[in-house]
Order: C-alpha cells, then structure tokens, then sequence
C-alpha cells in the first residue's frame, strides 16, 4: 500500500469500482491528459480532487455529462452558479458544507481568503471560458 496527499495527487474512480492515483497537477493541460488517460471510463469516471485557493477563479467550468460536488474543507468559498436563464445563484460554503453543480451548470468562484475544497467531478466534455 502507498500513501498519497489528496493536494498533490488526485484520485481516479473508475468502472469496476477502481480508485487510481494521478499524477501532480501541473495546469489546464492536465485536465485534458486526465481525460486521454480515461476516456474508456465514459461519463461513469469521476475525479477526486482537492485545491486550496488564494484567489478568485478566473474562468468559468461546465461539466456537461454528470454532477460534481464541491466540499468546502478550510475557510469560505462563494460558489456562483449560473443558472439556465442567465440569473447567478451565489452560494457560500464553510467547513464542512457541500454543494451539488447540476450537469451543464457554468460554475465559477470567489475567494476572499485562503480556502480548501474537495471536487469530486464528472469531468468527460468538461469546458472552460474567461470570466469577465
């Protein structure tokens, strides 16, 4: 058995209920390479993730094929949801909440001071765009 951090290397769920380690985080390119690395998993693959923040994100993320819950571990996150008449829902987690982004939800979020969250993502056809 090895031991990994959650912060450095992500977990891969998988079909047959496997769990995979990742390799560390080094950017958007990433994503997409996790996706290569999966893509006979299909929409069923989920990525366990977790990321500590300093900053408000600078884009926006829609995950088209499934859910993803957002666990707020350390400090406070603002959760913004677009919703599909264009209305932003603002949602504040604290340590311990959860909330749930509905396939196709744009998401993005605020961050006044540092804070911790795990992902757990359905990530197939995953798409970005700026945040203006």
């Amino acid at each position: 058995m090895t031991k990994f951090t959650l912060a450095e290397n992500a977990v891969h769920l998988g079909l047959g209920a496997i769990a995979e380690s990742e390799p560390p985080f080094t950017g958007m390119q990433w994503y997409e390479d996790y996706g290569q690395r999966h893509v006979a998993d299909g929409a069923e693959g989920r990525l366990v993730s977790m990321h500590t923040f300093h900053e408000s994100w600078d884009s926006w993320e829609m995950h088209p094929k499934g859910h993803e819950v957002v666990i707020c571990t350390d400090g406070t996150i603002t959760l913004i949801q677009e919703q599909r008449d264009g209305a932003e829902q603002r949602i504040t987690l604290s340590k311990g909440e959860y909330a749930i982004n509905e396939p196709g939800c744009w998401h993005t979020a605020d961050i006044d001071a540092p804070a911790t969250a795990i992902f757990i993502t359905a990530g197939e056809g995953t798409q970005h765009r700026p945040r203006s």
